[in-house]
């Protein structure tokens, strides 16, 4: 009977009391890293590396939460964090940095990921920028960064990241996660000053994919997507970041993966070397950065924001197919008009829609590529 009594004894610590208050007392770096540091390809001299190294994430959503999370339990000295975006309710099956709370005060993803992170490890630096990555803000925000991770949902951001670090000789990864298929590659550009890079070059962004993607591009909020995908391409985005950081670039892979995590097809594209005649790695010439190819976005009247981008023709039917299970649509085939919650977003058949409900670019470019894809 002794001991039935001790087994059912409550031991549950009482929360308001000593037993739940949170303490300060730093954490030891050696006790933290203690198993990182046994795994030899990083050891003590990693680790002491990561400590002064700086990564940019572009887009905290599922992928970069995921990414920024990892990089803050392995010891990245310093994380910057941009994202023009807040939490939502949708967001907590898959954004691992967010709770309940961050959605009903509708934190910026950014900041709200900054308040855990500075939870998880106080020893390193979070900056949180409320920012959408645009021609006006991006050298200045991933300036001194040894890397970039592209975390973004949007081709138009990644040609922008490709054209900033091509031209300065910076590394930087691409992923991506859409349905159960993700998607990543290593970017590793040759500076244009003459200085021979702790690299091989590779292919960059744009010696893969020439153009943006055109058509109907699915996207999370119309195709869905598995927590999981999110979790693997962080995964190995993070461990191709960890690769450099610790200065061991030779061991990065020279391939853009593809895996799709629920029918198990694989994929890999060489991208060992920068393509022949490359308008960006061969050429120079940054379209991106001279403001080419990215729409032009105004505020159009009370309430709405016009994005013009006449160059991605839309199939309206198509669109009225996917969007139908996600709100109230109509179309008459010269444009159609969906709602969802306090928004409406009427699309023109080459591509340019009027975002209705709010004056926030950041947020109308947001809900633009949600819904139609960018």
């Amino acid at each position: 009977m002794k001991l039935m009594a001790n087994a059912t004894e409550d031991r549950t610590p009482d929360l308001n009391g000593p037993a739940g208050e949170r303490s300060h007392e730093p954490i030891d770096d050696a006790e933290r890293y203690s198993r990182q540091v046994l795994f030899a390809p990083i050891g003590q001299p990693g680790q002491r590396r990561l400590a002064q190294r700086h990564a940019s994430i572009v887009g905290v959503g599922a992928t970069g939460a995921a990414t920024a999370s990892l990089l803050t339990r392995a010891g990245v000295g310093r994380i910057t964090l941009i994202d023009r975006d807040f939490v939502e309710p949708s967001n907590l099956q898959r954004q691992v940095l967010f709770d309940e709370e961050d959605a009903r005060q509708c934190l910026p993803k950014a900041e709200a990921a900054r308040r855990h992170l500075a939870l998880v490890n106080s020893g390193i630096a979070v900056d949180a920028r409320v920012a959408d990555l645009t021609l006006r803000n991006a050298e200045e925000l991933i300036a001194d960064a040894d890397v970039v991770l592209d975390c973004t949902d949007n081709f138009e951001t990644r040609y922008l990241i490709n054209d900033l670090c091509v031209r300065d000789g910076r590394p930087w990864i691409y992923a991506a996660a859409v349905g159960s298929y993700a998607a990543t590659m290593n970017i590793l550009p040759l500076p244009d000053d003459g200085v021979t890079p702790p690299y091989v070059p590779t292919a960059c962004l744009a010696c893969i994919f020439p153009e943006s993607p055109t058509g109907n591009v699915e996207t999370c909020d119309t195709a869905g997507i598995l927590s999981t995908a999110v979790n693997f391409v962080a995964s190995l985005q993070v461990t191709e970041a960890l690769k450099l950081l610790t200065g061991q670039p030779e061991r990065m892979r020279h391939t853009l993966l593809a895996y799709d995590l629920w029918t198990g097809e694989r994929s890999e594209v060489a991208a060992s070397s920068p393509r022949i005649g490359c308008t960006v790695c061969a050429q120079r010439n940054f379209r991106a950065l001279a403001g080419e190819g990215r729409p032009t976005i105004t505020l159009c009247g009370r309430n709405s924001v016009q994005i013009h981008e006449h160059s991605r023709p839309v199939d309206l039917a198509a669109l009225v197919r996917r969007l139908t299970p996600l709100g109230e649509v109509r179309a008459n085939g010269m444009l159609l008009r969906f709602r969802t919650g306090a928004y409406t977003i009427t699309v023109f058949p080459d591509g340019r829609a009027l975002v209705q409900g709010t004056t926030d670019i950041g947020r109308a470019r947001s809900l633009y590529a949600r819904y139609i894809g960018a």
